[in-house]
């Protein structure tokens, strides 16, 4: 038996065990980093280091020549933070509770709908802003809101969402009664790349622009869920949403939708 240490280069054992990882590592690697992407055939690369940065997910700039795709329809151009119209004044509020009175046949009095159409009340403020600035810009179109939104200005923009996001907003309701969540709200599709609901939209965490949709008509969650998969709503930034609600079956979508919708009677 070796009197040699475990763990020092003259226990073989251990000199062969770290050679032969190392290899290993080197191997897949070379591999994952410069073998695979070079395979690509609609990618041109300019070097070794081009295809890593590409393996890596790192930005790169389009070698010359390479015309730069372009979406054939207009995208969101609004970036969001955490920081994103904080501090509201009274003043505003006011202003917005003034434009608002244009809004109340589709979206109710105090911001809760009785006509499918979203609830605004207790919105998160960015959500609410950049969906006016989508409308306004053409990125999200609606027979309804694309004319309404055409003469506000971007102080009108945020006097409404400030104003809606004040209003005190419908809480979850899922008692014990209603059963479970669907799996897709708490536990996503992990091998269909599907993240739970309530990553994004709360309960697990809250991601920075994505909608409160506790007391959501399940109608209208429905319908967007499906726009998203078919491309008719493309406003989503990274293409996040369209992504998920494509893997989504129309059983997950419904359940979803209702999941959300539940509210007391």
């Amino acid at each position: 038996m070796s009197t040699e240490p475990r763990f020092s280069h003259r226990n073989r054992w251990f000199t062969i065990a770290v050679v032969v990882t190392a290899l290993i590592a080197a191997t897949s690697a070379a591999m994952g980093f410069v073998v695979l992407p070079s395979l690509q055939t609609n990618t041109r690369f300019t070097g070794i280091w081009d295809a890593i940065c590409s393996a890596a997910g790192l930005v790169r700039a389009a070698p010359a020549g390479q015309p730069v795709v372009q979406a054939n329809y207009k995208t969101t151009d609004v970036i969001l933070s955490s920081s994103t119209l904080d501090g509201s004044s009274a003043i505003s509020i006011g202003r917005g509770a003034t434009l608002a009175m244009r809004c109340t046949m589709c979206h109710g009095t105090r911001g809760v709908s009785e006509a499918d159409s979203p609830n605004l009340a207790g919105q998160y403020i960015m959500v609410i802003f950049k969906q006016l600035q989508d409308y306004k810009s053409g990125a999200r179109t609606n027979a309804v809101m694309t004319p309404r939104v055409a003469d506000l200005t971007d102080r009108d923009m945020r006097d409404l969402a400030a104003y809606y996001a004040y209003l005190p907003r419908l809480p979850p309701y899922h008692p014990a009664t209603a059963g479970p969540a669907p799996q897709i709200v708490e536990s996503g599709a992990p091998m269909r790349n599907i993240a739970p609901c309530a990553t994004c939209h709360g309960t697990l965490y809250y991601k920075t622009g994505s909608a409160w949709l506790e007391g959501e008509s399940s109608v209208y969650l429905q319908a967007q869920l499906k726009a998203f998969a078919s491309g008719a709503r493309h406003n989503d930034i990274s293409e996040q949403m369209r992504n998920i609600a494509r893997g989504m079956s129309s059983a997950e979508i419904e359940a979803a939708a209702q999941y959300y919708a539940n509210q007391p009677q």
